[in-house]
């Protein structure tokens, strides 16, 4: 039993065991052929029983893989226990760049990317979609390269750990960059829905704060990628003027009454981009700490009626809430991406950690964004009934064929997976 291990925000206690931490691929390997059921765990960056399961928990934040970058190639390829945060700041000092990160630069390569976790930005596909190549331990222990071309690639990326334990990742790199972020406070809602595309693409990623009270957005985040000494869309000074909104004068935090110390730097100071990028420093308690939370992602085409819905349902969602976030995703062609087939707009809830009275709000959130398609994150909560994922997919049969050609047993099968149909 694991009774201490629990995910970082402590919304779910991991009830599988034993728990190793094996330093070594070949490790790995052994584990894995030993074991009845596996399941690998990363940053813990999730809330639910996703990476939970009934046998042995495999820990990998003890492995040692090294950082190697391909400069010819353009790639760079990292054990799959490394954060973010740290494979960012080695890229960096080497000269290199992801596309994007996440809000948090806390959370695991491996982990984020076979849940389809994302940055934002209306031509940045999510975090996934860098992936050129996966290194995995599968069931039997036998360890499988996949290469770019590897016709079973798309649908092992977010696999959300059901093919087996990626012990390397291959991402595509690029040439570093610089980041400037604003932030400004009150843009009318009425301008942010009639002028919604023009605004999400002011920037190289904009970020809309919400607790769906009142008649504006509390806070717009823009992130401009510096070019030649000018923004995307505007001199060093900032970028275009938002209408009706004034600019922040001062740090502000996206949760009300955190410190804005934990936050990247605002105020349009270029820098890094894996300093501007993310919402929150490395250093620091990601968030608000102790929360919870949700996110749907809806089309594109339906995002305006998608946040004009969530906004009748703020009499139930507000007392609920610590704040909301809205971000645009590009599209990709991963099986069980969130954003397979076609941009999408990312509606994220960070809950107060009342479990009970938000696992009430759910369903109720999810049947008024069931017109636009919305998908949930797979590592965040969302209502818990089997429910119609099947229909949000294109290729879920090819899914299901995947983990039954490869993972015949359900070495890495568990509850998650039984619960939404992903495994038989």
């Amino acid at each position: 039993m694991t009774d201490d291990l629990m995910t970082w925000a402590g919304s779910h206690t991991f009830r599988g065991g034993p728990v190793v931490h094996p330093e070594t691929v070949d490790e790995v390997a052994d584990v894995v052929a030993g074991a009845r059921h596996v399941r690998a765990l990363g940053s813990r960056h999730s809330f639910h029983d996703l990476a939970d399961g009934p046998g042995t928990l495999v820990v990998l934040d003890r492995l040692d893989v090294p950082t190697v970058i391909d400069p010819d190639a353009g790639t760079v390829t990292v054990g799959g226990g490394v954060r973010y945060g740290e494979l960012a700041r080695d890229l960096h000092a080497a000269g290199w760049a992801l596309h994007t990160m996440a809000s948090l630069p806390h959370i695991a390569v491996a982990g984020t990317v076979a849940t389809a976790t994302h940055g934002s930005g209306d031509t940045a596909p999510n975090l996934s979609s860098a992936v050129r190549g996966l290194e995995l331990v599968g069931a039997g222990g036998e360890i499988r390269t996949l290469g770019p071309n590897d016709p079973e690639l798309a649908g092992s990326v977010v696999a959300l750990g059901a093919l087996g334990v990626a012990t390397r990742v291959t991402l595509a790199v690029q040439p570093t960059y610089d980041v400037a972020q604003e932030v400004w406070l009150d843009l009318p809602w009425s301008a942010a829905l009639d002028g919604f595309d023009a605004l999400m693409s002011s920037a190289y990623s904009v970020s809309l704060f919400t607790d769906w009270t009142g008649d504006t957005v509390k806070q717009v985040w823009r992130k401009h990628r510096v070019d030649g000494g000018t923004f995307g869309g505007g001199t060093l000074g900032g970028g275009p003027d938002l209408a009706g909104a004034r600019r922040a004068e001062q740090p502000v935090h996206p949760v009300p009454g955190q410190d804005p110390a934990a936050c990247t730097v605002q105020g349009s100071v270029p820098g890094p981009w894996h300093e501007r990028l993310p919402h929150f420093r490395l250093e620091f308690t990601p968030s608000a700490g102790a929360e919870l939370q949700s996110e749907w992602l809806v089309p594109r085409a339906h995002a305006v009626a998608a946040i004009e819905a969530l906004r009748d349902l703020r009499d139930l969602v507000t007392p609920l809430l610590l704040i909301s976030e809205v971000r645009s995703v590009a599209g990709d062609d991963l099986w069980l991406s969130t954003a397979h087939g076609g941009d999408r707009v990312a509606l994220h809830f960070t809950w107060l950690p009342l479990r009970a009275q938000v696992d009430a709000a759910l369903p109720v959130i999810e049947e008024a964004l069931a017109p636009f398609g919305a998908r949930p994150h797979w590592g965040k909560l969302f209502a818990d009934e089997r429910h119609a994922l099947r229909d949000l997919y294109p290729r879920w049969d090819d899914q299901l064929a995947l983990l039954a050609r490869r993972d015949p047993d359900g070495v890495f099968a568990n509850d998650f997976l039984l619960r939404h149909g992903l495994r038989g």
